[in-house]
């Protein structure tokens, strides 16, 4: 409640408004946003098939759920911008650990509309002042890159694939099944080995269009005049497969492997792609249960949950009791 309060109070500030969607999902909405290739739709989800023999999934991540919920709306039919966020359980089967929950809680943010770099440096802004706000910003690092567009991925793709089949039987397991799959997610191996032969691979950064590398250079810039650190990490690639140009994460060193508290990027394609109008799109997510971690290693629990009131009442009978507590009434209209 303490970090939904202090999201909250942070996003008012910049126009945000909540949002809120069911649990359960038609199946096929993951396949075609998240990627029927990735981690997530191959082995995580919990889906099942209801009475009338219908896929439905509890819900993974937010993004997908709340395009699908601002198109059934017709929030996005008129390209205004919207800037949304929500909270709530997402579910992934794995196995439990520090930090890693099959039920877990995340806060979203998504903004709906503006397509140029600005929008990218908001969110990362937002999270900035949250960090402040709870008191860990020191304990954070803003990793940053540019995956470019559909176009550009592809090209470099070919030359990845082409690179690392010379190399593919000293690849770790889970890279070689990925070879031929989903090639990029190889970027950010957790095996040495593998990380060893991608010193050698071709860079995504030289593959990049001249729009992606405008959009980089002009965040980077944003994020200089806002005081902002972060450091480029050309192997930052995304899980989901809607991301384009930009992709961030927020880590940690204080919390072991499951260092990313948060993480975001763009998606220009998505709304388009589950059957909208074009319609560029940036957001971010936050794992509250690793964040609640993070501020009790740092012993950054508040002392104060609550917001201390303004006014007391002291009565004495039942008669006090009563005028008490229409005055309150009264006040609490007024705030």
């Amino acid at each position: 409640q303490y970090l939904e309060s202090t999201v909250s109070h942070v996003l008012s500030r910049y126009g945000y408004r909540e949002i809120r969607f069911p649990l359960l999902e038609q199946t096929e909405l993951f396949k075609r946003s998240i990627g029927e290739v990735t981690d997530i739709v191959e082995k995580e989800m919990y889906t099942f098939d209801d009475r009338n023999g219908e896929s439905l999934t509890l819900r993974p991540e937010g993004t997908a759920s709340c395009v699908r919920a601002c198109m059934q709306h017709s929030l996005l039919d008129n390209q205004q911008v919207q800037r949304l966020w929500y909270a709530g359980p997402m579910f992934r089967y794995e196995r439990p650990q520090k930090g890693r929950l099959r039920q877990f809680h995340q806060i979203g943010v998504e903004n709906f509309g503006v397509a140029s770099a600005d929008a990218d440096a908001e969110a990362i802004i937002i999270t900035a002042r949250m960090w402040r706000e709870l008191g860990i910003t020191e304990h954070l690092t803003l990793e940053l890159n540019s995956i470019g567009s559909l176009e550009d991925r592809v090209s470099y793709k070919a030359a990845l694939v082409e690179y690392l089949q010379r190399h593919a039987a000293d690849l770790d397991e889970d890279s070689q099944r990925r070879l031929n799959s989903n090639p990029l997610r190889i970027l950010d191996s957790k095996s040495a080995s593998t990380q060893a032969i991608l010193d050698g691979a071709p860079s995504l950064e030289d593959y990049l269009g001249e729009d992606a590398n405008e959009h980089f250079k002009r965040l980077k810039s944003l994020l200089d005049v806002a005081g902002i650190e972060y450091c480029v990490n050309p192997r930052l690639v995304s899980g989901l497969d809607y991301y384009c140009k930009t992709v961030f994460e927020w880590t940690t060193d204080k919390l072991g492997a499951q260092g990313t508290v948060c993480a975001g990027g763009r998606y220009d394609g998505l709304v388009e792609q589950l059957g909208g109008k074009p319609t560029p799109a940036v957001g971010f997510a936050m794992g509250i249960e690793r964040l609640v971690l993070l501020l009790d290693v740092l012993d950054k629990v508040p002392a104060e949950i609550t917001h201390a009131p303004d006014v007391y009442f002291v009565v004495a009978g039942d008669t006090a009791q009563t005028v008490a507590f229409e005055l309150a009434e009264q006040l609490r209209d007024q705030m």
